[in-house]
């Protein structure tokens, strides 16, 4: 749950961008705008975007792999060692 100093109204945004985005950008915080008592948008820093869509990307990993695997498409340890393997040497040899 956010806490009340990361909840802003869409006024606040409009009035003071440059102060939140300084804040934003300086702080790390992410604050959540308002629209008519209901959450619209969240504004955050890069450092804070890319590390979330890093974790995105690696929850879709991690859910496909789960479908996959419940699905019975598996190999052992030693079959993906040896294609990571083959993979490495091709990209070495082009």
């Amino acid at each position: 749950m956010p806490r009340s100093k990361d909840v802003k109204p869409i006024t606040y945004l409009k009035n003071s961008t440059a102060k939140l985005v300084r804040e934003v950008a300086e702080q790390g915080r992410t604050v959540l705008i308002t629209q008519n008592g209901e959450a619209k948008v969240v504004v955050m820093n890069v450092a804070r975007y890319d590390r979330w869509r890093n974790a995105m990307a690696i929850a879709k990993l991690l859910a496909l792999s789960a479908a996959q695997a419940r699905g019975g498409h598996v190999i052992s340890t030693t079959q993906a060692l040896a294609r990571g393997e083959a993979a490495l040497n091709e990209e070495i040899t082009e």
